[in-house]
This record gives structure tokens, sequence and C-alpha cells, in this order.
């Protein structure tokens, strides 16, 4: 009787078990379901709000005209509604909110050092923007890298060089580094060198070159314009052309200065004077 007594309370503390077990894997699979949802759904959100940031930034007199706040605002809603679903997620899953707080205190500075990268680049993203070296549709050269900026986020700057291909570059280059914008200035400066023959006529090389100056209405009197002798070679003289033009003809206009003055030079029988080899003179014989 008593075998048979203890034999039920065993059944029975077992079918407990197995009740609980089954009510705790039920519940536990609705939260992952549950979690997985409201993950899908933090993407999904994350992106159609950072698009509807975008699209009010553009709508806003004062971002309206400024790719690179425009993309910089919604890169930086994106992520942070990211954030904030995996902290949900999580909080779903059963891990306290102050948990999450109290280990990423005390892994912060292991977590510091491993995304140190990272948070340099955000932290680069943020100064970019505040003191705006370079915007979107801007030519520069970063870290030894030219094109012109295609995008700007929390990470990186992207660039499409001049034969059309992708470069990303970290934002902790963008700033930290030296960055050459040939965009955010209203003018440049053109130089030309022209290596002339000791026994031509420098006179009229400096009149042709003026005259070719005078016939190009696109350069700038002011700066004014300079032509003269530059540097002494040893078998020629370096004739040298300054002016100044606005930067978006910069290229067509270089261009039709060496052109020009190359003409201008023949016209008075100037040829350009190539570099010439003096032999030393022989060792006498021994």
């Amino acid at each position: 009787m008593e075998l048979s007594e203890k034999l039920q309370q065993t059944l029975e503390r077992k079918a407990t078990a197995l009740e609980r077990l089954s009510d705790a894997a039920g519940d536990m699979a609705i939260n992952l379901a549950i979690a997985a949802v409201i993950f899908v759904f933090t993407l999904w959100a994350a992106r159609m709000i950072s698009r509807a940031v975008s699209r009010g930034l553009r709508k806003l007199p004062q971002t309206r005209d400024d790719p690179t706040l425009q993309s910089f605002g919604a890169s930086l809603v994106r992520y942070g509604v990211i954030v904030i679903g995996l902290i949900a997620v999580l909080h779903r899953l059963g891990v306290e909110t102050t948990s999450i707080i109290a280990v990423l205190g005390a892994a912060s500075l292991a977590v510091g050092l491993a995304v140190q990268g990272a948070l340099s680049n955000v932290a680069a993203g943020v100064m970019i923007l505040m003191f705006r070296p370079y915007r979107v549709g801007d030519f520069v050269t970063i870290a030894g890298k030219s094109g012109t900026v295609r995008k700007l986020d929390l990470f990186n700057t992207e660039l499409i060089d001049i034969d059309g291909l992708k470069i990303v570059a970290p934002n902790a280059k963008g700033f930290g580094d030296v960055i050459t914008n040939y965009t955010d200035i209203s003018r440049r400066r053109i130089e030309l060198s022209f290596q002339i023959r000791y026994e031509d006529d420098l006179d009229a090389a400096v009149k042709a070159l003026e005259a070719v100056i005078k016939d190009e209405p696109r350069l700038k009197p002011d700066p004014q314009p300079w032509v003269n002798v530059s540097e002494l070679g040893p078998s020629s003289l370096s004739l040298t052309l300054r002016v100044w033009t606005d930067v978006d003809p910069y290229l067509a206009v270089r261009s039709d200065l060496l052109r020009a003055s190359m003409r201008a030079l023949a016209a008075v029988n100037i040829r350009h004077a190539y570099p010439v080899q003096i032999a030393s003179p022989a060792e006498p014989p021994r």
C-alpha cells in the first residue's frame, strides 16, 4: 500500500514538472516569437522613420539645400531606433533594463577599447557636421584619395572618384587628417610654366603670353595676372604664367590657356626647350 502511494506521488510530481516545463517552453516560444516580431518591426520602423526624417529635413527651409545634414540626421535616427528596439527585445526575453545598464556599466571599459575606432568615427562624423570641412557634392581629397562626396553617415564618408570608383573613408580619417576641398572656394589659381631657350627673345615671349591672357575673358583681373621668369636652368629658363579663374571652369580654362600659349609662342618663333645632357670631359689617359 505504501509503495503504491509513493509511486503515485512520484508520478504526480513528474506530471507537475512536465506541465511546468511545457508551460515554460510555451512561454519561451511566445516570448521568442514576440521578440522576433519586435525586432523585424524595429528594422522596418527604423527604415521608415529615417526616410520620413530625411523628407522632413528636405522640406525645412534651413536644411532643404543641405544634403549632408539630411543624410547624417537620417542615419542618426535609424541607429537610434534600432538601439531602442534591441532594448525592447531583450526586455521581452526577460532581461531587465536595469541589468542591461549594470552590465554595460561594468563592461564599458572593455567595450570602449574594442569599439574605439567606431566611436571615434561617430565623434568625427558629429564634428564634420558641426564644422563642415566638406559637404555632400564637394570634390575633396581625404587621406590621399580624391573624389566627390556622395554620402556622409555616422561612420563613413563615401566618395566617387574621377574614374567612377566608390571610395569609403572612415570619418576619423576625414576629420583627423588633412582635407583638401576643391569646391568650397570661389576661385583657383592657374600656374603654367614654359621652358624656353636662352637665345630666344624673352620680351617677345612675355608679350605673347600677356596677349593670351587679355584674350581669355574667363580670367579674373584681381589678383592681377603675372608673367615673368621664375627659374634659370642649366640649358633653359622657365617662363611662368599665373592667373586666377572661377572654380567651375577651372579645367577648361587651364586647357585652353595651354593650347593658346603654345600657339602664341610658336607664332613668335619660340619653341619648347628640351633638356640637354652635357657629357663630362673624358679622363686623360694614365
